[in-house]
């Protein structure tokens, strides 16, 4: 073996396909997952493998049907993560072996991390590929790894980026990824983040209460790996380069299961808006480093027929960070500060 370092982008996962088999076993994984439905096992078995998987199926099963439609016929996840793995080991050509790993479903981390043990190399980077630290996407792929190397008689040197929000290469890669949007000439903008049980965050506190920290306005030592702390963090450093000031726009948060989640919540927000007169509104999604569900159907197609509904006209979603060339830029410098 040539290549004495591996590096393993881990992303979310997807079902092998839109049919309810594929579906039904990824979501089944994906709930299961203890620091995803943070419930006790005794809670969260009875209401995740005789409640919410049976009873989600057939609904999912639809929507990724129309995500596939979308996408060519595939998951346009995976197409956005090996193309970026395809141009990444194209730049550290000699330097390191990248490899991508998913946490739930196929090329799980399990048979690659498995692989990478075989092919012994000598030091191995992680990185997650969520913007900000929470337990129930990083975190999870934190303890993984850790159960899966703790079992190697010989553990390599390894190194995990936990967040990159703040890195100036990020930022220029979301600003990159907006260049053909003109947020003036839209009437609102909304940040909209993928939403966490408030209890998620609440435990990152001795406290156990996100809502004194000063989440919403500045990150600190106590809050500066709390979920909800790093994406108004990141709204305000992109809107700061954006020339935008704090009534330009609205931090939201999206895919909520019930009233308990972090709030305002995106869907709401899109309704209001509409009802308050605006035509045109530019979303940015920037929880997610690839397209997928949460960005194509449910910012671009529903909650455009929510916007239409009530009087609106055109939500604009800002693509991705997908494969394009400043996210390669980020995720190349990310990797060879470790190498």
């Amino acid at each position: 073996m040539g290549k004495k370092t591996c590096v393993v982008l881990v992303q979310l996962g997807t079902p092998d396909s839109p049919k309810r088999r594929d579906v039904k076993r990824y979501l089944s994984e994906f709930l299961n997952d203890p620091r995803v439905i943070d419930l006790p096992a005794y809670k969260r078995k009875p209401l995740v493998n005789g409640i919410i998987v049976p009873f989600r199926t057939k609904n999912s099963s639809q929507i990724y049907q129309e995500l596939w439609d979308m996408s060519g016929g595939k998951s346009p996840l995976l197409i956005h993560t090996l193309a970026l793995q395809e141009k990444l080991q194209s730049r550290l050509s000699e330097a390191a072996d990248v490899r991508i790993a998913m946490r739930y479903g196929s090329n799980g981390m399990d048979e690659v991390f498995e692989q990478i043990r075989k092919d012994g190399f000598e030091k191995i980077v992680i990185l997650p590929l969520y913007p900000h630290y929470a337990a129930a996407s990083t975190g999870t792929v934190m303890e993984k790894a850790m159960k899966i190397m703790s079992k190697w008689w010989v553990i390599p040197e390894v190194s995990i980026i936990s967040q990159f929000y703040d890195d100036e290469k990020y930022l220029e890669a979301v600003l990159d990824s907006c260049k053909d949007y003109n947020w003036k000439d839209y009437d609102d903008v909304i940040f909209s983040y993928h939403g966490l049980p408030e209890r998620q965050v609440d435990k990152v506190y001795a406290d156990n209460k996100c809502s004194n920290h000063s989440c919403e306005s500045e990150i600190n030592d106590e809050n500066k790996f709390c979920y909800k702390a790093t994406c108004y963090a990141t709204t305000r450093l992109v809107a700061e380069k954006l020339g935008m000031k704090e009534s330009d726009y609205t931090v939201s948060f999206q895919s909520r299961l019930n009233d308990k989640w972090l709030a305002p919540f995106s869907d709401k927000i899109v309704e209001e808006m509409a009802k308050a007169g605006k035509k045109k509104i530019l979303v940015f999604s920037l929880a997610f480093v690839a397209d997928c569900l949460e960005t194509l159907v449910e910012i671009g197609a529903e909650y455009q027929e929510i916007f239409e509904e009530h009087g609106g006209e055109k939500v604009q979603l800002v693509p991705s960070l997908n494969a394009n060339e400043k996210w390669v830029d980020c995720v190349e410098h990310l990797v060879r500060e470790r190498l």
